[in-house]
């Protein structure tokens, strides 16, 4: 497996960049953000990578950090997830906010990227939100929110309202909402007007 790469960029195009090293040209998709702060064309780079292959292509994808490419791994073991899909969520946002997405079971938001739909954002949240550490990411508390949002999920869903509407209602939550589930489900309700 090639882990990272060292080079020269070569040049940078829409989803992926040429770096040279060794005096060989590798081709390397990567997320917009990296893309964007890989450096200007001529000066050194250095990327994470994985390389896929398949029956027919070895394929290189490069990423700003350790990660990127974590998740990246998680997102194509998803069924229905590939390279492509992967690399547009990535391009969506930091780890940090996907994960926090797909732990939430945001699936309106998931389902904005390009390349995913309802189906396949519901089939993220379904594998890998039990695959996520919250306690690693960034500005995320341990505890009660993330049991509590999740509880209040399933609470919305028993009561009729699709896994979309809930995580919808769920994000609109105040920041500053209570940390109790009967509060927490009166403000969910609010939201789609029934009190």
């Amino acid at each position: 497996m090639i882990a990272s790469i060292r080079g020269i960029i070569q040049s940078i195009g829409i989803d992926h960049l040429i770096v040279e090293t060794g005096g060989v040209g590798l081709l390397i998709y990567a997320p917009r953000s990296t893309l964007n702060a890989v450096g200007q064309i001529g000066s050194e780079t250095f990327l994470y990578t994985l390389l896929i292959v398949r029956e027919d292509a070895l394929t290189l994808y490069g990423f700003s950090d350790p990660a990127q490419r974590n998740l990246f791994e998680q997102l194509i073991g998803v069924s229905g997830v590939g390279p492509k899909i992967a690399l547009n969520l990535l391009s969506s946002g930091s780890p940090d906010e996907i994960q926090k997405s797909i732990a939430g079971g945001d699936i309106a938001r998931l389902a904005r990227v390009p390349g995913i739909g309802k189906k396949t954002a519901e089939r993220i949240v379904l594998e890998l939100r039990g695959k996520i550490d919250l306690r690693q990411l960034s500005g995320t508390t341990p505890g009660n929110v993330s049991t509590l949002d999740r509880e209040l999920t399933d609470i919305l869903i028993s009561l009729g309202y699709s896994a979309t509407e809930a995580a919808a209602a769920i994000t609109a939550l105040p920041g500053d909402a209570p940390p109790t589930l009967e509060e927490r489900l009166r403000l969910a309700l609010r939201y789609f007007g029934s009190a």
